[in-house]
């Protein structure tokens, strides 16, 4: 079933109308199998006149229910799913006595089986319309739970989303105050190698900051982003920096948030690379490892720096904000590590792990150079 007339779309999903209609069997089924045991001759005659009389039953209360439903939202814009126990009483007390007179109509055209009229046997009409309103009652308490859950998860996202844009919104200042800072330096040691330097300012910043209000891109579009970065940093340190950059072409549209290898590679020539003065080589890396995005930010410069402090307030800024954004967006399934580098080369090894298998979203991967 691929798609439900308009109508029917105002009370189910394929899913959901097939959970109901099986539900809605058992519960008749059950209700058959109880007038059995309490004395009614035979038991499949039973559940099967129980299930003619629940499902005529069943449709008169939600036909009901969609008709009045879509009465009220043409007046007041309200009224679906659920009109109201005051306009549901009157609904559920015609679809009980019509239910049991279809059904009973039914049971003796399809199995020759006479039913008492309404008035004749009120016993059965009376469990017929008990069922009926308790299965109205508990509909209306699942429905009602599902939309709390559904507004709670929108409610969610949408501040998981705030946060994220309020996190990317800081790092992009943060970077550009330690770029402009490098530039004011070799302003002043030397003017062509800092008007060089602007010009790639420049143009770093057109094509990424107009580009980075998306959450997430494809891990292509982020490399490409820091060798922009990294070749901005070349200008200031010249030879003493060395950058290599691994993107396997299988994972280059892997989605990854804006901005995330930025920091780290700031973080390395900031701390690792610069104070250093041989300087040395910084490589960033993609590979997947037991179904796992990893990326690694690896360069040979002093080590891991020493956690911020009270009176160090930037100091780690970076880093920080990687960390919350991943608790953001990813929860438990992604994680950062930024540890010494295990060789002999020393330096310092940052390591993000992402959940892997996922498409960027459309209109997420926009360049705008």
């Amino acid at each position: 079933m691929q798609r439900l007339p308009a109508v029917l779309n105002d009370l189910y999903t394929p899913r959901r109308l097939l959970q109901v209609g099986v539900a809605n069997q058992l519960f008749s089924a059950v209700i058959g199998v109880g007038f059995w045991l309490m004395g009614s001759p035979g038991l499949w005659r039973n559940v099967a006149v129980s299930l003619l009389i629940g499902n005529a039953v069943w449709l008169g209360i939600d036909g009901g229910r969609l008709l009045v439903g879509r009465w009220l939202r043409r007046r007041t814009g309200r009224g679906l799913p659920w009109p109201g126990w005051r306009w549901m009483a009157p609904v559920i007390v015609l679809g009980v006595l019509g239910g049991y007179t279809v059904g009973g109509l039914l049971a003796h055209g399809l199995l020759g089986i006479e039913l008492s009229p309404i008035g004749g046997k009120r016993g059965t009409v009376f469990v017929t319309a008990a069922a009926g309103l308790a299965a109205t009652a508990l509909w209306y308490a699942r429905e009602t739970l599902q939309k709390h859950r559904a507004e709670a998860e929108a409610a969610r996202r949408l501040a998981a989303e705030t946060q994220l844009r309020l996190l990317q919104s800081q790092l992009e200042p943060h970077m550009l105050f330690n770029t402009l800072a490098n530039l004011r330096v070799l302003i002043g040691l030397d003017p062509a190698r800092a008007q060089e330097m602007l010009d790639r300012l420049i143009g770093f910043l057109r094509s990424t900051l107009g580009a980075s209000r998306a959450t997430l891109h494809p891990l292509q579009v982020e490399f490409d982003r820091t060798a922009d970065y990294l070749a901005l940093m070349a200008v200031r340190m010249g030879a003493r920096l060395a950058v290599q950059l691994e993107l396997p072409a299988e994972l280059a549209a892997q989605p990854v948030p804006p901005l995330l290898l930025q920091p780290l590679v700031e973080n390395a020539i900031q701390h690792g690379l610069e104070p250093k003065v041989e300087g040395g080589r910084i490589v960033v890396q993609a590979r997947q490892h037991a179904g796992r995005l990893v990326l690694t930010v690896r360069d040979t410069g002093l080590g891991p720096p020493p956690a911020p402090s009270p009176a160090e307030p930037g100091r780690g800024f970076g880093t920080q904000q990687v960390r919350e954004r991943l608790a953001t967006l990813y929860g438990d399934a992604a994680s950062f590590t930024l540890t010494p580098a295990a060789d002999e080369e020393g330096g310092t090894l940052a390591t993000l792990v992402l959940p892997l298998g996922v498409t960027a979203p459309a209109g997420t991967s926009g360049d705008a150079r």
